[in-house]
């Protein structure tokens, strides 16, 4: 069975690729945007991680006639009421401007406690099938935000996220996100704890054994 992951990202094949190995899923080909005739990206104008991730799968499930996956996902301060959440790649005004978008909530944030500084990288990946069937599964990979950007690696709000596994009572210490290895955060992203939930769907879609698989839409 080919399943259309709905993204240009090489890396993302590469992630649900290696969680199907583990799970000894092999009788999926995984294929990108780049793999099937182009169309036009849907706006993402859901009001949830959810809804976005949905409309993108069922948007390439209809254009392309295949199972398509595809995520949605941001970062949620406790103290901010979840925000800047479904909005995260453009908090700062412009999208993708990570240095602006990370200034900006370190300004917000200048005020609150270091105890109260509780975050989370949330993401949503959804499974539409050709008939339109759908399951979504969140991950969560919680954390703290630091007071200054740390680290290189990683992207987006990385340098600002203090992992749970490496808090050691003090923001002081410990690795962020833009710290560990490539190696180190596929093993504890919240969209590969997502995409680890899709895989008995997805087993079961590719072994064409209808009415197992989805709980959700």
């Amino acid at each position: 069975m080919k399943l259309l992951v709905a993204s240009n990202n090489p890396k993302k094949l590469k992630e649900l690729q290696t969680i199907l190995d583990k799970a000894e899923v092999t009788d999926v080909e995984l294929v990108s945007l780049k793999d099937v005739e182009p169309y036009p990206e849907p706006v993402e104008d859901g009001l949830s991680f959810e809804e976005n991730a949905l409309l993108k799968a069922r948007e390439g499930a209809v254009r392309t006639g295949l199972a398509t996956i595809s995520d949605d996902s941001g970062l949620a301060v406790e103290a901010m009421n979840g925000c800047p959440g479904i909005f995260s790649a453009r908090w700062a005004g412009g999208h993708g401007d990570d240095e602006a978008n990370n200034q900006l909530l370190l300004a917000q944030l200048a005020d609150v406690r270091d105890e109260a500084r509780k975050a989370a990288f949330v993401s949503v990946c959804a499974l539409v099938s050709p008939d339109g069937q759908a399951v979504v599964s969140e991950g969560r990979w919680e954390g703290f935000l630091l007071r200054e950007p740390r680290g290189e690696n990683g992207f987006g709000y990385d340098p600002l996220f203090l992992p749970a596994e490496e808090y050691r009572g003090s923001l002081d210490e410990g690795r962020s996100s833009a710290q560990l290895s490539a190696e180190e955060k596929n093993a504890l992203s919240h969209r590969g704890r997502a995409l680890a939930g899709l895989v008995d769907p997805i087993r079961v879609l590719s072994q064409g054994m209808p009415g197992q698989p989805y709980t959700g839409q």
